[in-house]
């Protein structure tokens, strides 16, 4: 008889539980230990974490002494396009600098690494005047923060930057290295980065060389970090012992169960539709031509992406036995605080609190929807402008926070000034879809519908104001910004005239949201808290985009009646590939013409992509895997799609981190791109 897929993975070792996005401050050492009879120590901490840094968005690492960085392909596939143009497509053909005289510099990039980090939440909490409401308290916590951060940014030099833990239960400070001058060292082509496009995606097995490099450069040279990663010599193998050091963007396994229903029925929803619609607009203009699909390559990758990690949270809330769990373990810390006085005293009415300002901001949630829309666009830029104007026309002690400080509205105005010009067709797309989102939200006779659209359709609205705007030209942008604010108030052009009667609108919206998100802040707090004095710091916090540290293992998981395969290999790529042919689904298996001609050349058996039981999340994309040596040995570029629950809760039996394998790196550099340079600044060899 066969063995069923469950009784195979039964038959395995027993399944270790490595869920947790760890802080650097509170690794569950003794925990590790136990289950794979190792655990890192200071110095190797200190080592991995030094190494690290921090891409917009992404994770990256030095891999040199020289300041080579490595991240994702999708990590840096923004950067490669803003330095490429209709003549040099850099995603879509790839680059290699063969000399450190071709390393393109990158406008705009900036590296972070972090150095240091202090706990501040006593000194925060003693800010707080006794019997403050929850919006009191929230000021007074918010303002003390950034006291501190004033004070220790002019003290140290560094970045430093406010983080948030465990729901506000602990306050940090964290001071970062500003890397500035970065510069493209190579990067491979689109098609084999990302090997079976959106279609593949989420998916595994995978056959992904995502990576790229850049380089870091201080006072013109090549910068000299205190700390970088090893090149694995031998690579890894089934069952060993892997750890992720990344920025996981966001998760949310530490809100109340209304939190996650609400996101569930109401707010996810509308942004599924929203993206939905997006995701529409952006694959019509690149149908225009080729250079159309270039100029929204990436914002194509990116809008598929976040429509599948969406849907895949969205049915891991729908998964009865999944929030079942989730429900159980608050129920538990709810009796465990009711049967405690003091902490009952503390939290015993948090839960409820929330549920009740989650229902009001349900109740707003399609406004508070609408008015976080308008961002990119231009009617993004003119509700800017105007509410720069506005607040600008105020004595300064009597502006918001953010319009106080002058260093913070001289970055302010150079980001409404842009450094290009918009293209006029991706506004209008943009701005349609938002009305359209509008539209369908928002009942007809709803007054923010009626000032956007004015009768019109969203296709007519949205090309009359692209049309009448000069906000597109950015020497227009620029003389608005550097000139008088009041002529932003009093200028007839479209885009203004409509952000003047939207704005008040949008702000109080926003406004009552905010309220109700502190009352939400305050009890999570407390809860927080509660949590603290029933389980101490076994937990670890929500993901902030602050490092942490994941562990696991290469390890397999049931997967369509058998069980998935740890690695994959180049033969595996050339397989597919031919099983598709390079005309299926608009060419999504089709390999760049050198990965044809250069296929002899490659050991097609070298280890290509690998899976692990590392618990991550998007912002990990880019993350180093090393070794218990310190040793980099992969490069984290995605979760299977049973993963795509993970915002809300880990599955062990399931949840697996996708990884180009180190090997497979040097191999295609070597083999394909004729970059033994970079193989021997990489290996040392």
């Amino acid at each position: 008889m066969r063995l069923t897929a469950l009784a195979l993975l039964l038959a395995l070792p027993a399944l270790r539980a490595d869920e947790g996005m760890w802080t650097f401050d509170n690794l569950p050492t003794k925990k590790i230990q136990a289950q794979y009879g190792w655990a890192p120590d200071q110095a190797w901490l200190d080592h991995v974490r030094l190494s690290a840094v921090r891409f917009p968005g992404g994770s990256g690492s030095f891999v040199s002494k020289d300041g080579l960085v490595l991240t994702n392909h999708h990590v840096g596939h923004g950067w490669t396009q803003s330095v490429s143009d209709a003549k040099h497509d850099y995603v879509k053909n790839g680059f290699v600098a063969m000399n450190r005289e071709q390393e393109i510099k990158v406008p705009g990039l900036a590296l972070f690494t972090l150095l240091e980090m202090e706990n501040v939440t006593e000194q925060v909490e003693k800010a707080v005047p006794a019997g403050a409401d929850e919006q009191a308290a929230a000021k007074a916590k918010a303002a003390a923060l950034a006291a501190l951060v004033k004070e220790q940014s002019a003290k140290t030099g560094l970045d430093c930057q406010p983080v948030s833990l465990y729901q506000g239960g602990q306050v940090w400070i964290y001071r970062y290295k500003k890397h500035t001058d970065v510069r493209l060292v190579m990067s491979p082509e689109y098609g084999v980065a990302a090997f079976g496009k959106d279609w593949d995606n989420f998916s595994w097995p995978r056959h992904d060389l995502d990576f790229s490099l850049f380089r870091v450069y201080e006072n013109g040279k090549p910068y000299a970090p205190a700390h970088h990663l090893t090149w694995t010599a031998k690579g890894i193998a089934f069952g060993d012992l892997t750890f992720t050091v990344g920025h996981p963007g966001r998760t949310s396994r530490l809100e109340t169960l209304a939190q996650m229903e609400a996101k569930r029925d109401v707010t996810n929803p509308m942004t599924i539709r929203s993206l939905d619609r997006g995701r529409a607009a952006l694959h019509a203009y690149a149908a225009k031509g080729e250079e159309q699909a270039r100029q929204v390559s990436a914002q194509i990758m990116g809008i598929e992406n976040g429509y599948k990690v969406v849907v895949g949270e969205t049915d891991g809330l729908k998964d009865k036995e999944a929030m079942a769990k989730v429900a159980a373990a608050e129920a538990e810390l709810r009796a465990k605080v009711a049967a405690d006085p003091k902490l009952k005293a503390l939290a015993g009415d948090s839960w409820t609190r929330i549920e009740e300002a989650v229902a009001q901001q349900k109740a707003l949630a399609r406004e508070t929807f609408l008015a976080g829309a308008f961002r990119d666009e231009v009617m993004g830029t003119a509700i800017a402008l105007t509410r720069y104007a506005t607040e600008m026309q105020k004595p300064a002690d009597q502006r918001l926070p953010q319009y106080r400080d002058e260093k913070g509205i001289a970055a302010m105005k150079q980001r409404l000034k842009g450094d290009e010009p918009p293209q006029a067709e991706q506004e209008q797309l943009a701005l349609q879809g938002t009305l359209a989102s509008a539209q369908q939200e928002l009942p007809a006779d709803h007054p923010v519908v009626q000032v956007l659209l004015g009768g019109k359709t969203p296709e007519a609205a949205a090309k009359a104001l692209v049309a009448g705007t000069k906000l597109l030209d950015p020497a227009t942008r620029a003389a608005l910004i550097d000139g008088d604010p009041k002529a932003i108030l009093e200028s007839a052009d479209p885009a203004l005239t409509l952000a003047r009667q939207l704005a008040p609108r949008l702000e109080a919206t926003q406004k009552k949201q905010q309220a109700l998100q502190a009352v939400i802040s305050e009890h999570l707090t407390k809860i927080a808290k509660a949590r603290f004095a029933v389980y101490g710091t076994t937990t670890y916090p929500d993901a902030t985009f602050t490092l942490r540290l994941s562990y696991g293992a290469v390890a397999t998981y049931p997967s369509a009646g058998t069980l998935a395969q740890p690695f994959t290999t180049f033969a595996g790529l050339y397989d597919r590939a031919a099983a598709w042919g390079p005309k299926a689904e608009e060419g999504s298996w089709e390999l760049p013409p050198r990965w044809i001609e250069r296929r002899d050349k490659l050991n097609l058996f070298t280890p290509y992509n690998f899976i692990s039981s590392n618990d991550i999340i998007g912002g990990n994309s880019g993350s180093p895997v090393v070794d218990k040596r310190g040793e980099l040995v992969g490069l984290a570029f995605d979760g299977n799609i049973e993963s795509n629950a993970g915002r809300y809760y880990f599955d062990s039996r399931v949840n697996r981190c996708l990884s180009v394998d180190a090997r497979a790196i040097v191999e295609a550099l070597a083999k394909v791109y004729d970059a033994k340079h970079l193989v021997a600044e990489l290996t040392g060899k």
